[in-house]
């Protein structure tokens, strides 16, 4: 219909591995974009006629080079985007299974920090607010996310 936006629609994880300097806890992995000079969770544009837990996975790999495993659903971001489009971005919790970190066209580094850390250091606070929802996650009586 005229005049009404197309939604971006996007996916992504909170990628997070049990803490690998020995203490209890657990590490998340965090993008730094330099096109958008922001850290963030790795997150992308679905691609036509993918899923968005397709999309999510894929973009995990592409942007940390690390295979991982869908857990709970997190709280769907809404925002506008730079270019004023609104978007629509689905997170997941994921456990990082494997893989090595490679810098690539997105993303410059990659830094795995507790949880407190990552929070400070993300650029925005919805994206903060996702390392609150994963915790809850992963403490839900189910078990780990």
């Amino acid at each position: 219909m005229p005049g009404e936006e197309t939604t971006v629609l996007a996916a992504g994880c909170v990628l997070w591995r049990p803490d690998r300097a020995g203490r209890d806890g657990i590490e998340l992995a965090l993008v730094h974009r330099p096109k958008w000079s922001d850290w963030s969770h790795p997150k992308g544009k679905l691609k036509r006629g993918e899923t968005a837990r397709d999309a999510a996975l894929r973009e995990v790999l592409e942007e940390t080079g690390m295979a991982c495993e869908l857990g709970a659903e997190l709280p769907t971001a809404r925002y506008r985007d730079a270019q004023d489009r609104p978007k629509e971005v689905r997170y997941w919790a994921a456990e990082a299974l494997s893989g090595t970190f490679a810098p690539n066209s997105e993303v410059s580094h990659l830094r795995w920090l507790a949880p407190e850390e990552a929070r400070r250091l993300l650029t925005r606070e919805r994206d903060a607010e996702l390392v609150n929802d994963l915790l809850a996650a992963l403490a839900a009586p189910r078990g780990r996310a």
